[in-house]
């Protein structure tokens, strides 16, 4: 059977159609035959809602098995962050692999209805491997926004990757590596 892998895309109208989707076809090339990659539409794409994406990610989550690998894209992967910080789903997580995310709070962005993320330590239970990646050329978000989750989550592997945009150059090549890692 297949391990799972649920991708959280980012914001944006047309983001799940005209972007990210060529994240998760480099993802889902990447990993093969060996993984199915769950690729949910989030609701209000082009006008993000933390309840109605929390809604929406606590749904998927009752639908997952365990060991499912997450992964988020920009504003997809700050939420999802952040839902885990709150909820502690019961669901054991094989991995977090985070993407481009805005940081909210001191130093990142504000946040309207995302609490600060200065201590995201424990949003992940204990012996679950987190990853940050950041390119080096994103116009989207800073790169010192990956500087302050990798400060929020101690124990998280940073990947900075040099020359690569937000999209990561629609190349998911180091990610899918770094998830075959844990398995």
């Amino acid at each position: 059977m297949a391990r799972q892998v649920l991708f959280v895309q980012g914001a944006g109208e047309g983001t799940h159609d005209n972007w990210d989707s060529k994240l998760v076809a480099s993802l889902d090339r990447e990993l093969g035959e060996s993984y199915a990659v769950r690729y949910p539409r989030m609701p209000g794409e082009g006008n993000t809602s933390y309840a109605a994406w929390k809604a929406t990610l606590m749904r998927e989550f009752g639908a997952l098995e365990e060991g499912v690998i997450l992964v988020g894209h920009s504003v997809g992967g700050t939420i999802l962050i952040h839902v885990l910080a709150e909820e502690r789903p019961e669901l054991r997580f094989g991995g977090l692999f985070v993407i481009a995310a805005p940081f909210i709070g001191d130093g990142g962005w504000p946040g309207d209805d995302i609490a600060d993320g200065k201590d995201l330590s424990e949003c992940v239970p204990a012996g679950v491997p987190v990853y940050l990646y950041h390119g080096t050329d994103d116009a989207e978000v800073p790169t010192s926004h990956v500087r302050l989750y990798a400060e929020a989550i101690p124990h998280a592997v940073v990947r900075t990757l040099d020359g690569r945009d937000h999209q990561l150059h629609n190349d998911m090549t180091e990610v899918a590596r770094d998830i075959r890692s844990v398995d």
